[in-house]
């Protein structure tokens, strides 16, 4: 009896040896290969890291000051300026990460082999987001679909660009909400720019007036509103166009008139200052609005 038991013990306890031997493989596998890993790191260079991280950022501060600085004595030059901002940024970006990469890590062939297997699994489950984001960044900088400054239209938000980063797209809308938007959204949605790298900006208006009423007048009463106002950029034509329409139980002419604003940040001011002169000359000249047409029985 006590044979058999024995005999029956045995093979267990060689199954469970056999457990505790590969087990005991596999821990010492994941010890050498993380003993194998750290001596790829260079620990000198990992500090000199920090400082080149440190000097990275104060010089991403001294870039934005500086921006800042010539903007506001060259208005004229603003677009340019912001966006030699935008591209020095994107070149310390890279620069820091490369030479941070250098010093840390020990380059032959044996730590790409290692290190590139780590970091491609990494990239490619992890960061997959933050990569297509940085991807999309680099991509923005050279096709440039909208520039630092333009004013844009972005998934019902509207506002200006201030800053295109390696991974995100800033916009402050006109209601002063600072909105980031990650690069690669922004590359794969439609987005609208309304002065795409110029100061000045068109901005159409429209109104609307009675069907016997002097179209004519109404249409010069508009365009001399567009032109004297202060915030008129007069490099450019201010087209006033006209049309017919009928709606519901209204009969009226429909005018629009597309001016531009000397700079895109006055556009609001540009369009309170064209409407309340429209007003004024259509009440002095007896403009009126549409009137309604009685249904016969």
């Amino acid at each position: 009896m006590t044979r058999g038991i024995a005999s029956v013990l045995r093979p267990a306890a060689l199954g469970a040896g056999v457990f505790l031997s590969t087990a005991g493989a596999a821990r010492a596998q994941d010890q050498v290969d993380l003993s194998q890993l750290a001596g790829f790191i260079q620990w000198g260079g990992v500090a000199a890291s920090v400082v080149v991280f440190i000097l990275a950022l104060a010089l991403l501060r001294g870039l934005e000051h500086l921006s800042a600085t010539l903007c506001a004595r060259f208005v004229s030059r603003r677009p340019t300026i912001q966006m030699v901002e935008s591209a020095s940024r994107f070149i310390v970006y890279l620069l820091t990460i490369v030479i941070a990469v250098r010093l840390s890590l020990r380059m032959d062939a044996t730590a790409l082999t290692v290190i590139g297997g780590g970091l491609a699994f990494a990239v490619g489950f992890a960061m997959r987001d933050l990569v297509a984001a940085v991807i999309a960044g680099i991509t923005i900088m050279f096709d440039r679909p909208f520039q630092v400054g333009d004013r844009v239209e972005y998934a019902g938000q509207y506002g200006d660009v201030i800053k295109i980063g390696l991974r995100s797209v800033r916009m402050n809308t006109l209601d002063h909400n600072v909105i980031t938007i990650p690069n690669n959204k922004v590359l794969t949605d439609v987005t609208s720019s309304g002065n795409y790298g110029a100061l000045e900006m068109q901005v159409p208006f429209g109104m609307v007036i009675g069907a016997d009423e002097d179209l004519e007048l109404a249409m010069s009463l508009v365009q001399e509103a567009c032109l004297t106002s202060p915030y008129a950029y007069l490099d450019k034509p201010a087209p006033v166009f006209a049309r017919n329409v009928l709606e519901g139980n209204f009969v009226m002419i429909s005018i629009t008139a597309r001016p531009y604003v000397f700079e895109a940040k006055y556009e609001k001011s540009f369009e309170t200052d064209v409407t309340l002169r429209i007003r004024r000359a259509f009440r002095e000249h007896g403009i009126a609005g549409p009137t309604v047409v009685l249904a016969r029985a």
